[in-house]
């Protein structure tokens, strides 16, 4: 690859839509461009970057025994409208017709085209187990692309899917798809942890995620500091309360509290007016009623009440993760008229519930267990009733880990331990989906004994545009990119530093030796006006991890010297050149 060829324009300046620091290096370094919004075209060196990740990754998926195959991103209608996510999925997906009024989508998975292509073919449990993968394009209509390759329209994945006649062949291959897993993310070189997940839309049970560690992810995880429990926050269960002995618990009373339009306000006045013989009221002794609207895949709404601890607010995102496909709006004003029981700012567990005066359903947090007692609206415009006790004065729906996690809450899988939370970038999905697709899509085999059986899947999936992005994010610094040597678009940066004709003479001969030896080379060869500054700027924005300058120290014919920089820590030496070539395919095959 010679930059005076190359297909690439660096730049000094960062794109005006770049938010992250890997989009920003990404575009100045020449390895994508904007097409429309959350849509890029692939330059020779970032097609470099992700042909050796897509590599990586086939070389791992092959070793557990999984099978390529590739199928078309223009899918039909039908076999998702069998599994209900032509609806589910709304207006997350790309529709259009064809000439002849036939309904289609842009594949944002597979798992329909998967489980029908495994039908159409094998029907004995000889068969199986089965593991399928391909690497391929996919399309969602992400309402707000953003951070460049991290939350795009259109983006390649890697998805597989194992088939197999029982619960133990299932935990077996996804046990072998994590494990391949946990290679794969070694090889890439960025910091990864594994965390407990939620399925979502996808269906089925067991579930974990692969995030690289990372300030600008939009995934927030948790960790225990004693144990080795890690969840997304979406997946966090709160360790409910044991039922309370309510017996000596007086009957609950409203009590006019006004001019306390915040939990704070509230709480101050509680201490002022009633106060406790125990200790002062928290904003944690009050009962917060939230209500939003629900936006079902088919077009119907429904409001939903949320009861969770005043000292919490209700966490957008894990409320999603609960209720995925459906959509969470708040509700506005033209529907809170629409229910004459509630009063604005004192809204109490009395009216709400399906079976009460607003007929709107109430699902609480997990904390307000049987017997807990709090202080809440009392239905009544300035006023709010005080020792309401769960179990005894009102009964929710059920319950809904929807409440916000915060660092230094107990840990729900040990005694003693507390949870801190990072960021991070999903880049691996893991889920034991079981039989919902096989179901929906008939999927069966003949066991043993002769008698049909409906297949059990895995589902697996590897964000490799994503990669590229996560990647960058992990290992640049303040003057561009600096890939590991794995998936770095060459082995070797070669600069020619000078005008001379001895230089450039040198470095042709050292280019040639290092691509005889099998080593993968950009090479300045740019002359004229590109000063050697520039050519430097180049390198260290572009990031290939060996950086060999060619210059001045070629001119001494008793002592030809070229210097080598590793572009990560920045250490130099000279070297001779007459042992260039062996010393730097040391230096890249470690």
């Amino acid at each position: 690859m010679r930059m005076s060829t190359l297909f690439v324009r660096t730049l000094r300046e960062d794109p005006a839509d770049a938010e992250v620091p890997s989009h920003r290096l990404l575009v100045r370094a020449g390895y994508i461009r904007r097409a429309a919004p959350g849509i890029y075209t692939w330059l020779p060196l970032g097609l470099a970057v992700l042909r050796k990740i897509e590599a990586i990754i086939r070389d791992e998926m092959n070793a557990i025994g999984a099978q390529e195959v590739s199928f078309p991103a223009l899918l039909p209608r039908e076999p998702y409208e069998a599994t209900n996510r032509w609806t589910e999925y709304g207006d997350g997906i790309f529709r259009l017709k064809d000439r002849k009024d036939g309904d289609y989508l842009l594949g944002p998975t597979h798992e329909e085209m998967f489980t029908l292509l495994v039908k159409d073919m094998y029907g004995s449990y000889k068969d199986l187990p089965l593991s399928l993968y391909q690497i391929q394009t996919k399309y969602r209509d992400e309402a707000r692309p953003r951070a460049g390759l991290l939350r795009g329209r259109e983006f390649t994945m890697k998805d597989s899917y194992s088939f197999d006649v029982s619960d133990e062949g299932l935990e077996a291959s996804y046990q072998r798809h994590r494990d391949a897993y946990v290679r794969i993310f070694d090889r890439l070189g960025f910091d990864y942890v594994i965390v407990k997940a939620t399925a979502g839309a996808m269906g089925g049970s067991k579930s974990e995620e692969f995030l690289a560690k990372a300030e600008v992810g939009e995934d927030t995880y948790v960790r225990c500091t004693s144990c080795d429990y890690a969840a997304n926050v979406e997946a966090v269960q709160v360790r409910p309360p044991a039922p309370v002995p309510y017996d000596d618990v007086p009957a609950a009373h409203a009590e006019a509290t006004p001019d306390t339009p915040t939990i704070a306000t509230l709480v101050d006045h509680l201490n002022a007016a009633f106060p406790r013989e125990d200790r002062p009221w928290t904003a944690g002794d009050t009962l917060k009623n939230v209500l939003v609207m629900l936006k079902h895949p088919d077009g119907t709404r429904e409001p939903l009440a949320i009861g969770v601890p005043g000292d919490r607010e209700v966490d957008q995102k894990r409320l999603e993760g609960q209720l995925e496909p459906i959509e969470i709006e708040p509700m506005d004003e033209a529907e809170f008229a629409k229910h004459p029981a509630l009063v604005k700012g004192y809204i109490g567990p009395g009216v709400l519930g399906e079976e009460n005066k607003s007929g709107i359903r109430f699902l609480v947090d997990p904390r307000i267990a049987e017997g807990t007692r709090w202080v809440t609206g009392a239905d009544i415009a300035g006023s709010h009733a005080i020792d309401v006790v769960a179990g005894r004065d009102f009964t929710p729906d059920g319950t809904i880990e929807a409440a916000e996690v915060r660092d230094g809450d107990p840990c729900p899988h040990c005694d003693g331990g507390i949870l801190e939370s990072a960021r991070g970038i999903e880049m691996g999905h893991v889920f034991q989906l079981g039989r919902k697709y096989a179901d929906a899509l008939d999927l069966k085999v003949l066991d043993e004994n002769g008698k049909l059986v409906t297949v059990t899947m895995g589902s697996y999936g590897i964000g490799v545009t994503r990669a590229v992005a996560a990647i960058a994010e992990d290992t640049l610094d303040d003057i561009g990119l600096c890939w590991p040597r794995d998936v770095a678009p060459a082995d070797v940066h070669v600069v020619a530093a000078g005008k001379e004709e001895a230089v450039f003479a040198a470095a042709e001969e050292l280019v040639a030796g290092l691509t005889a030896a099998g080593l993968e080379v950009i090479y300045d060869d740019r002359a004229g006006k590109i000063s050697p500054g520039v050519k430097f700027k180049d390198a260290e924005l572009i990031g290939v991890p060996t950086i060999v300058t060619v210059g001045r120290g070629v001119s001494d014919p008793d002592n030809r010297v070229i210097e080598v920089k590793d572009r990560r820590t920045g250490e130099r030496q000279e070297v001779a050149l007459a042992e260039a070539v062996d010393a730097l395919a040391a230096i890249v095959r470690g």
